[in-house]
């Protein structure tokens, strides 16, 4: 818990991160965990994950961006991804942080950035809004509503996360059922306090059940996003318990994390998607991978010895 609570202290230090980049030591460590640093540097491991029998989800890198020609940078970054992916012919949708879209500087401008990048998706590509720590909870949810709601062709190509260790998710599932949105399930990736979130895992892993079992049951598509084998051993189970067909709900995994288990998903029959991050702000998302499970600092280290 110690090395969590450090790990997570570490992605917002924003002086450790300027030092971080200019490391070839923890860029390699990094590596791990991203499929590149540019655009073109992505096709390959998303193509190698497609051959694998995987599709993916392509984040670009950023967050809590407070400078609009920033902003702007990272808009034109999703346009030529969606392009890429057109172009490359890749199975991959889109996951993107709406404090990359200007969330910090005006909600309007997150919203108008999400639509505009929502109507280029039409009619072929999928966009998800990642969820980020509790501060932008609601504000994240009322975007993703307002927007979902806008165009009924919208709502086949846009979709929201929910974490499980948040008190609140429960009742945002329920909602999120009623409109038919499609939502990806995770545990959580933050430090939340006790007021608000679960802190024990046995908890965490309890609610994600609960709200797992309602997805598969009565959700559009759900994304179970998990590295726990617990919880997906519990989700086969359930599917087959309940006559659920495979193709009416996916597995998530994060880019780096657990391969075997990936493949072994896919092996087996059922649809699984790879969270891909790429970009040069690699290193909040790699703090957090690495306080998930501190044990991954230890593979990332082995795997540096070793080249």
């Amino acid at each position: 818990m110690l090395t969590r609570t450090l790990l997570l202290q570490m992605a917002q230090n924003r002086g450790l991160e300027t030092f971080a980049r200019k490391n070839s030591l923890a860029a390699r460590i990094a590596r791990r965990f991203i499929a590149g640093e540019t655009l073109e540097e992505i096709v390959e491991p998303v193509r190698a994950l497609n051959q694998a029998g995987m599709t993916a989800t392509l984040d670009y890198l950023g967050e809590s961006i407070t400078s609009t020609k920033e902003v702007e940078q990272v808009v034109t970054t999703y346009f030529n991804l969606m392009s890429l992916i057109r172009r490359e012919r890749l199975k991959a949708s889109i996951s993107l942080k709406l404090t990359s879209l200007g969330l910090d500087i005006d909600p309007d401008l997150a919203q108008r950035n999400l639509e505009t990048l929502v109507e280029a998706a039409l009619p072929d590509l999928f966009i998800r809004i990642d969820m980020e720590g509790s501060a932008y909870t609601q504000k994240t949810l009322d975007i993703f509503y307002t927007t979902f709601k806008k165009r009924p062709e919208y709502q086949n190509h846009l979709g929201v996360v929910i974490q499980a260790y948040l008190y609140r998710s429960e009742a945002d599932i329920e909602e999120l059922i009623r409109l038919k949105a499609r939502v990806r399930l995770c545990k959580g990736a933050y430090k939340e306090p006790p007021s608000i979130a679960f802190q024990k895992p046995d908890d965490i892993r309890a609610n994600y059940l609960k709200l797992m079992q309602r997805l598969l049951l009565e959700g559009n598509y759900p994304a179970l996003a998990t590295h726990d084998l617990q919880l997906i051993n519990a989700a086969k189970l359930f599917v087959k318990e309940h006559n659920i067909s495979k193709d009416r709900f996916e597995f998530q995994m994060l880019y780096g994390v657990r391969r075997p288990l990936q493949l072994q998903i896919a092996k087996e029959g059922y649809n699984i998607r790879i969270y891909t991050p790429f970009g040069d702000h690699w290193y909040p998302y790699t703090m957090r991978r690495l306080a998930e499970r501190p044990a991954n600092l230890w593979f990332a280290l082995q795997s540096f010895l070793r080249k």
